[in-house]
Order: structure tokens, then C-alpha cells, then sequence
């Protein structure tokens, strides 16, 4: 880091990151994250059976029309990408609320944000909402109770979701690089 002068700031003269607006940005991401999961998810659970066991998918699909479950798909894709962009829109905005101003602390800030909603995700999502809520179950799969109970599954999603996380935050910390 440089000042205007073109000497290198110490580590005193950088500016430190407001942990106040981090923590307020952390509960706000989580309900956001929350309410883009569980509002299309109450209304229609086939709206994220991509995101279902495959033993969950196979049995709804017993009973119900085929649609495509594929990671490449033209539908999946397009939900995945337009997810992947909103988070990136949302880190870069909030990183730079809470003061970042440059590629580490914007990337840092980013990830450490990313990883908190994906552990979310993974073990209270997961593991306790999905697991035991039977109205967000599929139809015709209400009574598959051990299939809903796949916690490893959860945890190499979240495994995946933290590694297309890295992707986004890079791109966030380059981000805010770019408008600071």
C-alpha cells in the first residue's frame, strides 16, 4: 500500500476495516440469505431440487415429470450464475461499506462473509430446517426421513460452495481494488 506521496503506509496508518458494520453486515447477509432460500423454497420446493439428494430427486421424479437436475444444465446454470453474481455484487458493495481498501482486506472481508452464510447454509439449513421441516420436503418424499438426514452430503456441498466462494471473493477483493 501506498500513500499519495508514494511511500508505503505502516501498519498504523492503514485504515482498519469497522468490525461494528462487519458484525450488522453478517446478521443482515444471513437473513437476506434466509429469505432468498426459504421464501421460493415454502412456496415451491421444486424450485431448488437441483439442490436435493439425488435419492430425494430419483423418488419425486417417480411420480412427477422429469425436469433437468444437472449442475450444467441450461436452468440449474443460470440459477447458480445469477446467485454467484448477486453474491459478488453484494460482497463488493459490503466490503467496501465496511472500509476496504484494498485486495487482501476486501478479499479477507469477503470470504470470511462467504464462509459464514456457507456454514450456515450446511449446518443450520442443512442439517436442522431441511432435515425436520416437512413442508419444505418434496412431494411424495415427506416420509423419507433418512434421506433428508444426509448430513455428509451437506458437507461436501458446503465443501464445493466454500472453493466457488474463492472465485467470487478474488473477484471481489479485485473489485474493490479497481474502485478504490
Amino acid at each position: 500500500m501506498s500513500t499519495r506521496s508514494g511511500r508505503s503506509k505502516t501498519w498504523k496508518e492503514t485504515k482498519i476495516m469497522n468490525w461494528t458494520i462487519y458484525g450488522i453486515e453478517c446478521i443482515g447477509v444471513l437473513i437476506l440469505f434466509t429469505c432468498l432460500i426459504m421464501i421460493p423454497l415454502c412456496r415451491n420446493p421444486v424450485w431448488w431440487i437441483h439442490d436435493y439428494p439425488k435419492d430425494i430427486q430419483e423418488k419425486y421424479f417417480e411420480t412427477h415429470e422429469r425436469i433437468p437436475t444437472q449442475v450444467l444444465s441450461v436452468l440449474v446454470f443460470l440459477k447458480k450464475s445469477f446467485a454467484v453474481l448477486l453474491a459478488l455484487a453484494i460482497l463488493t458493495a459490503l466490503a467496501l461499506a465496511a472500509g476496504a481498501e484494498d485486495f487482501r482486506t476486501s478479499f479477507l472481508y469477503s470470504y470470511g462473509l462467504w464462509l459464514l452464510v456457507d456454514w450456515y447454509d450446511c449446518f443450520f439449513l442443512d442439517w436442522v430446517l431441511f432435515a425436520n421441516v416437512k413442508r419444505i420436503r418434496l412431494p411424495g418424499t415427506e416420509h423419507m426421513d433418512k434421506a433428508y438426514h444426509q448430513k455428509k452430503y451437506h458437507v461436501i456441498r458446503s465443501l464445493i460452495g466454500m472453493a466457488v466462494g474463492l472465485i467470487s471473493c478474488l473477484l471481489a477483493g479485485a473489485l474493490v481494488m479497481v474502485v478504490r
